[in-house]
C-alpha cells in the first residue's frame, strides 16, 4: 500500500526540484526526504528524480504522473479536514494561484504576509498566465485564477472584485512627466512600450485611436506589464498599464508618473475565479477573501482621482467565466 506521505514528498520534489527545497516545504530535514525518496523510487519502480547538472530533473514517468498525484492530493486533504478545519494553523496544503502579472505586486505580499503569520502550514504557488485553460481549473492545477477575463463554464465560479482603468505611465524627469496633462497629439507622436503576453501590437487602445482616424507609433513589445513599465523608465516613452499598478510602483519610490489617457478606453474588471468544488473549502475560501482585501487596500473606493473602484457586495454577480486578459493593449 503507498504511504500517502510519499505522494506528499514527491509532489513536494516536483514543485521545488530539488531535496533541500522539498525539505523546506514540508519542514523535514534533506536527509529524511532523501530516504522518502529512495522509497518512492522503489515502490513506483522509476527513478523519479534524476541528477541534471547541479541539481534534479524529473523523470518522463513523474512528469506525466505529478498532476495526477496532486489532484488525489487535493482531494485527500478535503476528505481529512484540510479543506474543512476552521483553523488556518493546522492546515497543510499548496494553493496555485495563478495571478496577473499587474496584480502580483498587489495580492502577492499581503497573502504572503498572511499565510507565513496565521497559517503557516500553507504554501502558495504562484503561477503566470502562460494558459488561460478552464481545465486547469477544474484538475486542480490551478485553484484561484485571478486576472482580468470569464470563463464560458457552469462549472467555474467568478467574482468581480474591482474596476481599473488604463493609463499612460511616463518617467517623472522626462519631457512627458512635466507637462499638466495628456494630449491626444502626444499620445499619438510618443513612441509607445505594449505590453502584450501574445507578441500583439494591436488593442483596444488601437481601435478607439482608429475611430477618430488617429493611430500611435509602437516601439517595442514586452510579454509583461511590469517589463514595459521598467522600460518607460530608461527612455521617453508611452506605456498603457493600469492605474493600481501604476500607483502601487510609485508608492514604491519607482520615479513614475501618469496620465489619463486623452480617448476613452473601456475599463476593465478584476475578477477571480475557481472551480464549484472549492466553495466550501476553507483555505481557498480565506485566500479569496484576502485577496479581495489586498486589492481593496490598494483602490479607495470613494477617491475619484484613482479611477478605481472597488465593487459592492450587491454589485458582485457571477460573470460568465473567462477567455483571456483583455487590456489596453492585449485585445
Amino acid at each position: 500500500m503507498m504511504d500517502l506521505n510519499l505522494l506528499r514528498v514527491f509532489d513536494a520534489l516536483m514543485q521545488s526540484g530539488s531535496v533541500t527545497g522539498a525539505a523546506d516545504r514540508l519542514h523535514l530535514t534533506p536527509p529524511a526526504v532523501s530516504r522518502a525518496l529512495g522509497r518512492l523510487r522503489s515502490t513506483l519502480g522509476d527513478e523519479i528524480m534524476v541528477r541534471s547538472g547541479r541539481g534534479l530533473a524529473p523523470t518522463p514517468f513523474a512528469i506525466d504522473s505529478a498532476e495526477e498525484i496532486r489532484r488525489i492530493l487535493g482531494a485527500v486533504d478535503q476528505l481529512i479536514g484540510g479543506g474543512t478545519e476552521h483553523d488556518p494553523r493546522r492546515w497543510h496544503r499548496t494553493v496555485r494561484i495563478r495571478v496577473n502579472d499587474a496584480l502580483i505586486p498587489t495580492v502577492a505580499p499581503a497573502l504572503l504576509t498572511h499565510s507565513r503569520t496565521d497559517a503557516p502550514g500553507v504554501s502558495l504557488l504562484f503561477i503566470p498566465e502562460g494558459s488561460t485553460s478552464v481545465e486547469d481549473l477544474r484538475d486542480g492545477a490551478v485553484d484561484i485564477d485571478v486576472g482580468v477575463g470569464e470563463y464560458e463554464a457552469t462549472d467555474i465560479r467568478s467574482e468581480n472584485i474591482a474596476q481599473d482603468l488604463f493609463v499612460a505611465a511616463v518617467a517623472r524627469d522626462r519631457p512627458l512627466g512635466n507637462i499638466p496633462r495628456l494630449s491626444l497629439d502626444d499620445l499619438c507622436n510618443s513612441p509607445h512600450v505594449v505590453a502584450s503576453r501574445w507578441a500583439r501590437s494591436w488593442g483596444p487602445i488601437d481601435d478607439a485611436l482608429a475611430a477618430v482616424g488617429r493611430r500611435r507609433q509602437v516601439a517595442a513589445v514586452v510579454p509583461s506589464l511590469i517589463a514595459a513599465a521598467m522600460l518607460a523608465l530608461e527612455s521617453d516613452v508611452v506605456t498603457l498599464i493600469p492605474r493600481l499598478l501604476a500607483r502601487y510602483l510609485q508608492q514604491r519610490g519607482l520615479p513614475l508618473t501618469w496620465h489619463d489617457l486623452p480617448i476613452q478606453v473601456p475599463a476593465v474588471d478584476i475578477v477571480q475565479h475557481w472551480h464549484r468544488r472549492l466553495d466550501d473549502d476553507q483555505p481557498t475560501l480565506w485566500l479569496r477573501q484576502l485577496i479581495r482585501t489586498a486589492i481593496a487596500a490598494q483602490i479607495n473606493q470613494h477617491d475619484i482621482t484613482t479611477g478605481c473602484s472597488i465593487l459592492s457586495g450587491n454589485d458582485r454577480q457571477p460573470v460568465r467565466a473567462g477567455t483571456d486578459q483583455v487590456g489596453a493593449d492585449d485585445p
